[in-house]
């Protein structure tokens, strides 16, 4: 730091010292979790969060005993002070953490924090686990409970200095003066008491031990003078524990809990511990403009989501009246047509029923009719008679063929509304689901890409999801680099297909609940292969040994087991134990073209060969005999001799790199002044991508795509991906059809 800086950090320290910062400001960190009051007594937890002593105590079981006592000048035991008033913690609070950490304990929950060396009893029934109330970790108090625990002397003297701002009015009262009460001048912190001036003269009298007791101004708050350590309580502590972060004692760290445990002394820990959190404070200070204008910023979108609120309230008061509106002239159109439907109809039904009653006897037709039979006037009759026989014919054939004039059902009127009810039930207004998060370690890209994806644990449950995806371009106003989504996908997988070569993709998913929508996933990028998938399987006729290869049902996977064979072959050699190479190959060859192909390499393989070798060099190696006792045997045999560098500049039939324990093998001779060292880091997937035409192999990390090493291969003939191995390990293949797989889930 500049000379200004280090002069503008000493006086932001000396402030701090002082007590120069506003008491009022820090009130929210001097609160209880549990009982939300003023610390009382805090105690320092595992977690390094603090609680009172009271509430530990009345988390745990109200027979569980501590070395605490209540301090004659404490807080709780001074009538006066605030804590005197405050009630107990609530029980109902208490009683969920209690229930929350059993219920963690019963479900394998989050792991639980303890002291080291504080073990649970096995045979006693107390509860001596809860939960941290600020980072709900549970703690485990052990055999001795709360008397492991350390009080925070530092917060609970800043706690005493807030309170005595707080009631710069109240003073404190001598504990010894008999009524009246005067007020006190000092504190003793070895009587642990306040006096007034003649009271501390009275009870620290000149030439007696007393006299030398250290006193301080009026003050509730008593702390020792040396900190003792509370597994060895005649010690203290003099070094800190790295690993468990609390002051030890040298009984700790000789034969205790923290025998192998990192410690540093004190002084040094609170030099280092003092610069680092001053050096904090002063990074927050000088950032004092920025912290405004980010609080602006959120008072700014405070405002902005209370308006935004009320805003979406009347619109979703406005919506639903409207929907209220058309329900309501639907439904008085309805009605409307239901009531003239029903008097339509039973207006004419009336009129059939009078009309069937005209056909009784001596009443309407029938009675008019046998009136005129009555006639004897011929001419007169026939006259009436005529049109009175048509209608007589036409009543008859109705009698015949009855049939209502009208239909009593109203089944036009029914109305299905239950899509309409399913619609508004789905209407969701909260419960935006989480976004999910890509699995990567499932994810595979090649010509097509395989995504996967999962929701958080405690995320809603939701009924389906949009996967999106784009090329990335250099240039962003290229079509393809623009953000294209798939069809809605109702499991946790899907497939992207046609995926160009050599490219880089983005992917993001976002998932729905009913019509609520999830925020996206964070993209994640995949590189595409350089050249076309090769799928192939290992070849179990050519050259496979039985005796100590196992091959997979699927022909997708080998592995070399150092049977009785190998003993036998090793016992042979007296001087050494070169053992060949066990070889295998794919099933298919390749004559021309760019292919690629993918597979994993198991971490804890001892030595595995693999890359590509050309059908005539397959030959060599699988019908020639073999001088085992030799180690130079083989130009690439696996044994470190410097033949394989030797040749390297000239053009080889095959090309195989070397993986083992772990790591993987570069060719010393393909290094150059700039290039990685010789041994690297094994990549979880290695790819292989073979350039027929161009007569090159080059070996990817997989997951990457980056390129580890390549070089020249002499593809004279038909090449075929190539593996060796010695002694224990495997390999298996990627398997790249995943949209078949996938048309099964």
């Amino acid at each position: 730091m500049s000379d200004s800086e280090m002069s503008e950090f000493a006086s932001i320290v000396e402030r701090i010292e002082r007590g120069e910062v506003p008491m009022k400001s820090i009130e929210r960190e001097l609160i209880c979790p549990i009982c939300k009051e003023l610390f009382t007594q805090p105690l320092i937890l595992p977690c390094q969060h603090s609680v009172c002593h009271r509430c530990v105590k009345d988390v745990l079981l109200p027979n569980h005993e501590d070395s605490f006592s209540t301090d004659a000048g404490s807080e709780s035991s001074n009538p006066g002070s605030p804590r005197s008033r405050v009630p107990s913690p609530s029980t109902e609070r208490l009683d969920r953490l209690v229930r929350s950490a059993s219920l963690r304990r019963a479900f394998g929950g989050r792991g639980s924090i303890s002291s080291p060396g504080w073990r649970r009893s096995s045979v006693t029934p107390r509860i001596t686990t809860f939960p941290c109330p600020g980072c709900q970790h549970d703690i485990d108090l052990g055999e001795r409970g709360i008397s492991m625990l350390f009080r925070n002397f530092t917060l609970e003297s800043i706690v005493e200095r807030y309170r005595q701002a707080a009631r710069a009015a109240v003073a404190i009262m001598c504990s010894v003066c008999k009524p009246p009460l005067h007020e006190a001048t000092k504190s003793c912190m070895d009587c642990r008491t306040s006096y007034c001036n003649e009271c501390f003269k009275l009870n620290h009298p000149w030439g007696t031990p007393k006299a030398q007791h250290e006193y301080v101004g009026p003050t509730t708050n008593f702390r020792p003078k040396v900190l003792m350590c509370p597994e060895h309580e005649m010690e203290k502590v003099n070094m800190y524990c790295e690993v468990c972060r609390r002051p030890v004692c040298h009984l700790c760290k000789l034969g205790g809990s923290h025998a192998n445990h990192r410690v540093t002394s004190m002084s040094s820990a609170y030099k280092i511990l003092k610069e680092k959190l001053s050096k904090s404070i002063h990074y927050l200070i000088s950032k004092e403009d920025q912290v405004r204008t980010q609080i602006s910023e959120l008072e700014t979108m405070i405002n902005r989501t209370e308006e935004n609120g009320q805003l979406a309230e009347r619109r979703a008061n406005e919506h639903f009246e409207r929907l209220f509106e058309t329900l309501q002239e639907r439904r008085t159109e309805m009605l409307r047509c239901v009531e003239q439907a029903r008097t339509l109809r039973v207006d004419r039904l009336r009129a059939q029923v009078e009309e069937y009653q005209g056909m009784l006897e001596n009443s309407g037709l029938v009675g008019y009719a046998q009136e005129v039979l009555k006639e004897t006037d011929q001419s007169c009759f026939v006259q009436t008679a005529k049109l009175l026989h048509v209608r007589i014919q036409k009543a008859t054939e109705s009698l015949k063929t009855f049939q209502a004039s009208a239909t009593p059902s109203f089944e036009e009127f029914v109305l299905d509304t239950s899509k309409e009810e399913i619609l508004l039930k789905e209407l969701s207004f909260g419960g935006v689901p989480d976004p999910p998060v890509i699995d990567l370690s499932r994810c595979r890209v090649y010509n097509e890409g395989l995504i996967h994806w999962r929701l958080a644990e405690d995320s809603l449950p939701t009924d389906r999801h949009v996967l999106e995806f784009r090329r990335v371009c250099e240039e962003e106003d290229d079509e393809e680099s623009r953000w294209r989504a798939t069809e809605c996908v109702y499991g946790s997988s899907t497939v992207v297909s046609d995926l160009a070569l050599d490219s880089r993709y983005s992917f993001r998913v976002k998932s729905f609940r009913n019509s609520v929508c999830s925020p996206y996933s964070p993209a994640v990028t995949f590189h595409t292969p350089p050249a076309p998938v090769f799928g192939f399987l290992f070849n179990e006729k050519c050259g496979f040994s039985a005796e100590r290869l196992t091959l997979s049902k699927r022909r997708d996977s080998v592995e070399s087991v150092a049977g009785l064979s190998f003993l036998l072959c090793a016992e042979r050699v007296q001087t050494g134990s070169y053992i060949c190479l066990d070889y295998i190959i794919g099933d298919t060859g390749i004559s021309h073209g760019r292919h690629y192909w993918a597979f994993r390499v198991d971490p804890n393989s001892y030595m595995v060969k693999v890359g590509v070798a050309s059908d005539c060099k397959l030959s060599e190696w699988f019908h020639n005999s073999r001088d085992s006792s030799s180690p130079r045997y083989d130009q690439d045999s696996g044994h470190d001799s410097g033949s394989e560098d030797a040749c390297f500049e000239a053009s080889q039939p095959f090309t195989l790199l070397t993986v083992g324990m772990g790591r993987l093998f570069v060719p010393k001779a393909s290094l150059g002044a700039g290039d990685m060292g010789r041994v690297l880091p094994a990549p979880q997937r290695i790819g292989v991508l073979l350039d027929y035409d161009a007569g090159r192999v080059f070996f990817y990390d997989a997951d990457s795509m980056r390129c580890l090493y390549e070089r020249a291969v002499d593809c004279s003939g038909t090449m075929f991906p190539a593996f060796g191995l010695l002694g224990g390990g495997s390999v298996h293949l990627e398997e790249f059809l995943t949209a078949k797989r996938l048309s099964y889930m």
